[in-house]
Protein backbone atom coordinates (compact mmCIF):
# COMPACT_ATOMS: atom_id res chain seq x y z
CA UNK A 1 0.00 0.00 0.00
CA UNK A 2 0.98 3.43 -0.94
CA UNK A 3 1.60 6.70 0.86
CA UNK A 4 -0.94 8.14 -1.46
CA UNK A 5 -3.40 5.44 -0.67
CA UNK A 6 -2.77 5.92 2.82
CA UNK A 7 -3.47 9.22 2.95
CA UNK A 8 -6.28 8.95 0.56
CA UNK A 9 -8.51 6.82 2.51
CA UNK A 10 -7.29 8.56 5.95
CA UNK A 11 -9.00 11.67 4.43
CA UNK A 12 -12.22 9.03 3.18
CA UNK A 13 -12.01 8.19 6.73
CA UNK A 14 -12.26 11.56 7.63
CA UNK A 15 -14.89 12.66 5.78
CA UNK A 16 -17.67 10.02 7.41
CA UNK A 17 -16.95 11.75 11.12
CA UNK A 18 -19.12 14.32 12.37
CA UNK A 19 -16.57 16.61 11.39
CA UNK A 20 -16.20 15.68 7.68
CA UNK A 21 -12.29 16.63 8.18
CA UNK A 22 -12.96 20.40 7.64
CA UNK A 23 -12.10 23.11 9.66
CA UNK A 24 -14.91 24.35 11.24
CA UNK A 25 -15.69 28.29 9.86
CA UNK A 26 -18.45 30.66 10.90
CA UNK A 27 -22.19 29.88 9.58
CA UNK A 28 -25.05 32.31 9.57
CA UNK A 29 -26.92 32.49 13.31
CA UNK A 30 -30.48 30.85 12.32
CA UNK A 31 -32.86 29.79 14.60
CA UNK A 32 -32.59 25.99 15.84
CA UNK A 33 -33.41 23.33 18.23
CA UNK A 34 -30.75 21.52 20.76
CA UNK A 35 -30.71 17.58 20.62
CA UNK A 36 -29.10 17.32 23.57
CA UNK A 37 -29.40 19.48 26.31
CA UNK A 38 -31.12 18.90 29.51
CA UNK A 39 -28.44 18.81 31.97
CA UNK A 40 -27.86 20.67 35.53
CA UNK A 41 -24.27 22.17 35.89
CA UNK A 42 -23.08 23.93 38.94
CA UNK A 43 -20.17 26.30 38.80
CA UNK A 44 -18.77 27.28 42.49
CA UNK A 45 -15.15 27.90 43.89
CA UNK A 46 -12.61 30.85 44.64
CA UNK A 47 -11.29 31.31 41.58
CA UNK A 48 -12.55 33.73 38.77
CA UNK A 49 -14.21 32.60 35.87
CA UNK A 50 -17.32 31.39 37.03
CA UNK A 51 -19.37 33.71 35.56
CA UNK A 52 -17.35 34.10 32.38
CA UNK A 53 -17.46 30.12 31.31
CA UNK A 54 -21.59 30.25 32.41
CA UNK A 55 -21.81 33.43 29.39
CA UNK A 56 -19.03 31.73 27.10
CA UNK A 57 -21.42 28.82 27.16
CA UNK A 58 -24.17 31.00 26.61
CA UNK A 59 -22.46 32.46 23.45
CA UNK A 60 -21.59 29.40 21.97
CA UNK A 61 -25.23 27.88 22.64
CA UNK A 62 -26.82 31.01 20.79
CA UNK A 63 -24.24 31.13 17.84
CA UNK A 64 -26.34 27.69 16.92
CA UNK A 65 -29.09 29.33 16.82
CA UNK A 66 -30.39 27.93 20.33
CA UNK A 67 -32.62 30.69 22.67
CA UNK A 68 -30.49 31.25 25.63
CA UNK A 69 -31.37 34.02 28.64
CA UNK A 70 -29.29 34.59 31.83
CA UNK A 71 -30.60 35.61 34.98
CA UNK A 72 -28.39 37.63 37.16
CA UNK A 73 -28.44 37.11 41.43
CA UNK A 74 -26.50 39.86 43.51
CA UNK A 75 -25.22 42.11 40.36
CA UNK A 76 -26.99 45.44 40.55
CA UNK A 77 -24.19 47.32 39.85
CA UNK A 78 -21.86 48.62 42.60
CA UNK A 79 -19.69 52.34 43.36
CA UNK A 80 -16.37 50.83 42.42
CA UNK A 81 -17.16 50.83 39.08
CA UNK A 82 -18.50 52.02 36.09
CA UNK A 83 -22.31 51.58 35.28
CA UNK A 84 -21.33 49.80 32.13
CA UNK A 85 -20.81 45.99 31.80
CA UNK A 86 -18.75 44.52 28.43
CA UNK A 87 -21.29 41.11 29.09
CA UNK A 88 -24.09 43.19 28.66
CA UNK A 89 -23.19 44.94 25.29
CA UNK A 90 -21.92 41.55 23.63
CA UNK A 91 -25.69 39.79 24.96
CA UNK A 92 -27.17 43.09 22.99
CA UNK A 93 -25.53 42.06 19.86
CA UNK A 94 -26.00 38.71 20.23
CA UNK A 95 -29.09 37.43 18.50
CA UNK A 96 -31.01 35.01 20.77
CA UNK A 97 -28.77 35.49 23.89
CA UNK A 98 -30.81 38.20 26.48
CA UNK A 99 -30.36 38.73 30.33
CA UNK A 100 -32.30 40.39 33.43
CA UNK A 101 -30.62 41.39 36.72
CA UNK A 102 -32.72 40.71 40.18
CA UNK A 103 -29.69 42.07 41.87
CA UNK A 104 -29.61 44.98 44.53
CA UNK A 105 -27.08 48.25 44.17
CA UNK A 106 -23.66 46.87 46.12
CA UNK A 107 -22.51 43.98 47.51
CA UNK A 108 -24.18 41.74 50.47
CA UNK A 109 -22.37 42.17 53.79
CA UNK A 110 -20.28 44.90 52.42
CA UNK A 111 -19.74 48.09 53.92
CA UNK A 112 -21.11 49.91 51.03
CA UNK A 113 -24.50 51.70 52.16
CA UNK A 114 -26.63 49.42 51.11
CA UNK A 115 -28.86 47.30 53.49
CA UNK A 116 -28.80 43.30 53.57
CA UNK A 117 -32.53 43.09 53.99
CA UNK A 118 -32.74 44.91 50.19
CA UNK A 119 -30.62 41.87 49.10
CA UNK A 120 -32.81 39.75 50.51
CA UNK A 121 -35.32 41.10 49.23
CA UNK A 122 -34.59 40.84 45.27
CA UNK A 123 -32.54 38.07 45.72
CA UNK A 124 -36.05 36.49 46.89
CA UNK A 125 -37.54 38.15 43.69
CA UNK A 126 -34.78 36.62 41.60
CA UNK A 127 -35.63 33.28 42.86
CA UNK A 128 -39.55 34.03 41.55
CA UNK A 129 -38.66 34.88 38.38
CA UNK A 130 -36.54 32.11 37.81
CA UNK A 131 -39.05 30.09 38.89
CA UNK A 132 -41.37 31.71 36.39
CA UNK A 133 -38.72 31.07 33.90
CA UNK A 134 -38.78 27.71 34.44
CA UNK A 135 -42.41 27.10 34.49
CA UNK A 136 -42.03 29.07 31.15
CA UNK A 137 -39.94 26.39 29.59
CA UNK A 138 -42.19 23.46 30.97
CA UNK A 139 -45.05 24.96 28.63
CA UNK A 140 -42.99 25.70 25.65
CA UNK A 141 -41.63 23.05 22.96
CA UNK A 142 -37.82 22.81 23.68
CA UNK A 143 -37.51 20.71 20.55
CA UNK A 144 -38.23 23.19 18.23
CA UNK A 145 -36.58 26.35 17.26
CA UNK A 146 -37.30 29.52 19.36
CA UNK A 147 -37.74 33.64 17.42
CA UNK A 148 -34.23 34.40 18.22
CA UNK A 149 -36.16 38.17 19.68
CA UNK A 150 -38.96 36.56 20.98
CA UNK A 151 -39.34 37.09 24.76
CA UNK A 152 -37.89 34.65 27.96
CA UNK A 153 -41.59 34.29 28.58
CA UNK A 154 -41.61 32.15 25.73
CA UNK A 155 -39.58 29.76 27.07
CA UNK A 156 -35.57 29.03 26.38
CA UNK A 157 -33.27 26.52 25.57
CA UNK A 158 -30.09 27.40 28.15
CA UNK A 159 -31.02 29.59 30.97
CA UNK A 160 -28.18 30.29 33.39
CA UNK A 161 -28.99 31.88 37.07
CA UNK A 162 -25.94 33.49 37.72
CA UNK A 163 -24.87 33.63 41.93
CA UNK A 164 -27.60 31.54 42.57
CA UNK A 165 -25.80 29.82 44.77
CA UNK A 166 -23.97 33.07 46.25
CA UNK A 167 -27.28 33.97 47.06
CA UNK A 168 -28.03 30.51 48.67
CA UNK A 169 -24.42 30.33 50.47
CA UNK A 170 -25.38 33.23 51.91
CA UNK A 171 -28.78 32.46 53.31
CA UNK A 172 -30.48 34.93 50.90
CA UNK A 173 -32.37 32.03 49.76
CA UNK A 174 -32.56 28.82 51.06
CA UNK A 175 -30.67 26.09 49.30
CA UNK A 176 -33.82 23.60 49.20
CA UNK A 177 -35.45 26.33 47.28
CA UNK A 178 -32.41 26.16 44.64
CA UNK A 179 -33.00 21.99 44.89
CA UNK A 180 -36.56 22.34 44.33
CA UNK A 181 -35.87 24.32 41.18
CA UNK A 182 -33.76 22.33 39.52
CA UNK A 183 -36.34 19.64 40.33
CA UNK A 184 -38.75 21.28 38.18
CA UNK A 185 -37.27 21.78 35.04
CA UNK A 186 -38.01 20.35 32.07
CA UNK A 187 -36.23 17.43 30.75
CA UNK A 188 -34.75 19.23 27.76
CA UNK A 189 -33.66 22.45 29.29
CA UNK A 190 -29.91 22.95 29.68
CA UNK A 191 -29.74 24.96 33.45
CA UNK A 192 -26.31 26.49 34.44
CA UNK A 193 -26.21 27.80 38.20
CA UNK A 194 -22.95 29.47 39.51
CA UNK A 195 -21.34 31.55 42.45
CA UNK A 196 -20.07 30.95 45.79
CA UNK A 197 -17.01 30.21 47.58
CA UNK A 198 -18.42 27.25 49.58
CA UNK A 199 -19.24 24.06 48.10
CA UNK A 200 -22.94 23.48 47.31
CA UNK A 201 -23.19 20.27 48.78
CA UNK A 202 -27.42 20.08 48.61
CA UNK A 203 -26.46 20.06 44.81
CA UNK A 204 -24.71 16.55 44.64
CA UNK A 205 -27.56 14.55 43.92
CA UNK A 206 -29.49 16.90 41.26
CA UNK A 207 -27.07 18.00 38.85
CA UNK A 208 -24.84 16.22 35.92
CA UNK A 209 -21.73 18.28 36.03
CA UNK A 210 -19.86 20.16 39.42
CA UNK A 211 -16.91 22.44 38.30
CA UNK A 212 -14.90 23.96 41.14
CA UNK A 213 -12.59 27.08 40.14
CA UNK A 214 -9.97 27.22 42.46
CA UNK A 215 -8.17 30.45 43.09
CA UNK A 216 -4.11 29.48 42.81
CA UNK A 217 -3.57 33.12 42.89
CA UNK A 218 -5.44 36.21 41.81
CA UNK A 219 -4.50 40.47 41.24
CA UNK A 220 -7.12 41.51 43.69
CA UNK A 221 -4.96 40.42 46.67
CA UNK A 222 -2.35 42.62 45.66
CA UNK A 223 -4.63 45.51 45.57
CA UNK A 224 -5.76 45.72 42.31
CA UNK A 225 -9.13 46.55 41.15
CA UNK A 226 -11.03 45.11 38.64
CA UNK A 227 -10.45 46.41 35.06
CA UNK A 228 -13.10 47.06 32.44
CA UNK A 229 -12.62 44.39 29.82
CA UNK A 230 -11.58 41.81 32.07
CA UNK A 231 -13.80 41.90 35.14
CA UNK A 232 -16.31 43.82 33.79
Amino acid sequence: MTDETDTTDREEQLKRTPGGGKTPEPQPVEPAAPEEFGQVQAWWGDGKGKTTAAMGMGFRAAGHGYRVHMLQFMKGGASSVEAVRGEYNAIAAMPGFTYENSGHYGWHGSLDGSEDEDHEARARAGLSRAADLVDAASVADLSSPFDLDAPAEDGMHMLILDEIIYAANRDLIRPREVVDLVESKPDDLELVLTGGHEEPGYLADCVDLITNVRKQKHHFEEGARARKGTEY
